[in-house]
C-alpha cells in the first residue's frame, strides 16, 4: 500500500534553518586547529570551477573542514552568510519519500528564486546518501547555474566512488586520511614553539627531500643542520609518538578517556559499521561476517605478506572469494596494500603483496590493547613499519610504493620517483641497528646514491654507511 501524502511538509527553508545558524548571527563555531588540508581546499574552491569533494574514513574531521571552510568564505568577505547553505543527508526527513525525492531540484530552485543571480555556496555532508547524487550535481553544473558545490562522502562507502567516476573532470577530489603524527604534534602541543619550529624545520628538509631526492651530506652531519634537535624536543617527540602508536589519528576517540570506551567507539564506527552497513549496501554484499574474518586475519601481523592460500584454509572461505575481498576492504579505507617491486613498474603479480593498516588504533581497539604494547619490541617493529607507510603513501610525486624480495634478501620500501630513481627505505626500529645487506645491495644493484634507514634513536654512524642516511622514526614521519 503506498504511502499518504502527509498533510504538512515542511519547506525548504524550515529544513535547512537549524543546519545553517550563521543566517541569523553571522558566525560559524569550529575548532580553531585547522588542518593542512583546509588551505588547500579553500584555495581550490575560490580558484577552481569544478564542484569540491572531500573523502575518507568515518569520523576523521570532513564535517570540521566543511564548516571551517564556511567560516572563511565568510570572514574573507567572499559570501554573505546567506549565500552559504550547509546540509547533512544524514538528515531523517530524507526517508520521508514525498521529501527527499524531490529535495535537491527543490533547493536548487529555493536558492535560485532568494538569491536570483548571486552565486550560492552549497556544502552537501555525507552525500552518498542521497540516491543518484551525482546526476543532480552533473545536471546543475552542466547548465551553468550560478552555484559553488563543496560535497562530503565517506570513502568507507565504495559506491561513492563508483558514482564519483560519472563526474569526471567536473570534480576536484580531496582525500582526508586519519591525522598523520606530524598533525598529532601540532594539534597536542600548539604552544611548544622549539619543538612546532622544528617540526617546521624537519618537513621543510622532508619536502626538499621528496621534490628532490638528492641529499648534502655536509649540510646533514654539521651542528646546525636541519636535522639537529635539541634532547628536550627529542625527547618530547618520542612522548608524542608513544601516544600516536596508542591514540592512532581519529580525534574524536581522542576526547573520550576511558580506553574501554575509547576502544569500543572505534571498533564500532571503524570497523563494525563500514563492514557491516557500509559495504553491503554499495556492494549488496551478503557475507560481511566473512570479510570481517578476513580482515581480523590481516591485523594480527601489520606488514605480513599476503598468501591467500593460507588465509583460505584458515577462515573457510575459497581462494577465488578471498581474491574479492582485499579489494572491497582497500576500498573502506581500513586497510592498504603494498606490491612487490618489479624492474617494470606497475607490474602486479598474484599474492606478491602486503598488507597494512590505515590507522594502528584500530587494531589496539580491536585486540584490547594498551599501553603496555609499546613494551613489546617486535609488536613495536611492525607499528613503525606501518607508520613509515602510511607517511611513504603521501611522498609527492611518488609514481609507485613497493618493497623489495628475492630469494635471499628483503627490503621494507622502495619508492619510485621516476625513470630509473628510486628511494630504497628500511625500518630498523630498535636499540641496535645491524643487518643493512638489502638496503647496501639494492643501492648498488640498482645504481642509486643513498637510501635512508629509519631508527629508534640516534646512533654513531659508522664510516663504511656514509651513503645511508638514519633518522629516528619521530623525526622521519615529520618529513610528509
Amino acid at each position: 500500500m503506498a504511502k499518504e501524502k502527509p498533510s504538512s511538509i515542511p519547506t525548504v527553508k524550515e529544513i535547512l534553518t537549524p543546519y545553517n545558524p550563521w543566517w541569523e548571527n553571522g558566525e560559524v563555531q569550529t575548532p580553531t586547529f585547522k588542518r593542512p588540508i583546509f588551505h588547500k581546499i579553500y584555495k581550490d574552491l575560490l580558484s577552481l570551477k569544478q564542484i569540491i569533494s572531500i573523502t575518507g574514513p568515518r569520523r576523521v574531521g570532513k564535517t570540521t573542514i566543511l564548516k571551517q571552510v564556511i567560516q572563511a568564505l565568510i570572514n574573507d568577505g567572499h559570501a554573505k552568510p546567506n549565500e552559504i547553505i550547509y546540509f547533512s543527508f544524514d538528515e531523517p526527513l530524507m526517508a520521508e519519500p514525498y521529501i527527499g525525492e524531490r529535495f535537491f531540484d527543490e533547493l536548487i530552485k529555493w536558492a535560485d528564486v532568494t538569491h536570483k543571480s548571486k552565486t550560492v555556496y552549497f556544502f552537501l555532508d555525507e552525500i552518498q546518501k542521497f540516491e543518484l547524487w551525482e546526476r543532480y550535481l552533473k545536471k546543475y553544473y552542466d547548465l551553468g547555474f550560478s552555484v559553488r558545490f563543496v560535497v562530503s562522502g565517506s570513502a568507507s562507502s565504495p559506491i561513492f566512488r563508483k558514482s564519483r567516476e560519472s563526474l569526471l573532470g567536473r570534480i576536484k577530489d580531496n582525500h582526508l586520511s586519519p591525522f598523520s603524527f606530524k598533525e598529532f604534534v601540532y594539534f597536542h602541543k600548539p604552544d611548544d614553539q622549539e619543538l612546532l619550529d622544528f617540526v617546521k624545520r624537519a618537513h621543510d628538509f622532508g619536502y626538499k627531500l621528496q621534490r628532490d631526492t638528492v641529499l648534502d651530506w655536509k649540510v646533514i652531519h654539521s651542528k646546525a643542520g636541519p636535522l639537529s634537535v635539541s634532547e628536550r624536543v627529542f625527547d618530547e617527540l618520542n612522548r608524542q609518538l608513544d601516544a600516536y602508536f596508542i591514540e592512532g589519528g581519529f580525534p574524536e576517540a581522542w576526547e573520550i578517556k576511558d580506553i574501554v570506551t575509547r576502544q569500543e567507539y572505534l571498533f564500532d564506527n571503524q570497523v563494525q559499521k563500514v563492514i557491516f552497513e557500509d559495504l553491503v549496501i554499495a556492494t549488496e554484499f551478503r557475507k560481511p561476517e566473512k570479510i570481517k574474518s578476513y580482515y581480523l586475519s590481516l591485523i594480527e601481523q601489520p606488514g605480513q605478506e599476503i598468501n591467500i592460500e593460507k588465509s583460505s584454509q584458515k577462515i573457510g572461505v575459497s581462494r577465488q572469494m578471498l581474491e574479492k575481498y582485499l579489494p572491497l576492504l582497500e576500498m573502506t579505507d581500513l586497510v592498504k596494500t603494498l606490491p612487490k617491486f618489479s624492474k617494470r613498474p606497475l607490474k602486479f603479480r598474484r599474492g606478491s603483496v602486503k598488507c597494512y593498516l590505515v590507522d594502528l588504533a584500530l587494531r589496539n581497539a580491536i585486540l584490547k590493547l594498551n599501553e603496555n604494547v609499546l613494551k613489546d619490541s617486535i609488536i613495536m617493529g611492525f607499528y613503525a613499519e606501518n607508520l613509515v607507510f602510511n607517511a611513504l603513501r603521501q611522498f609527492e610525486g611518488v609514481i609507485e610504493l613497493a618493497f623489495y624480495k628475492d630469494a635471499r634478501r628483503e627490503l621494507d620500501f622502495v619508492v619510485h620517483v621516476g625513470g630509473k630513481r628510486y628511494l630504497p627505505i628500511e625500518v630498523k626500529y630498535r636499540d641496535s641497528v645491524d643487518d643493512l645487506a638489502a638496503i647496501k645491495y639494492f643501492i648498488k644493484e640498482y645504481g642509486q646514491t643513498f637510501g635512508i634507514v629509519v631508527t629508534k634513536g640516534f646512533f654513531k654512524v659508522p664510516d663504511e654507511e656514509k651513503n645511508l642516511l638514519f633518522v629516528p622514526l619521530s623525526i622521519f614521519l615529520l618529513f610528509f
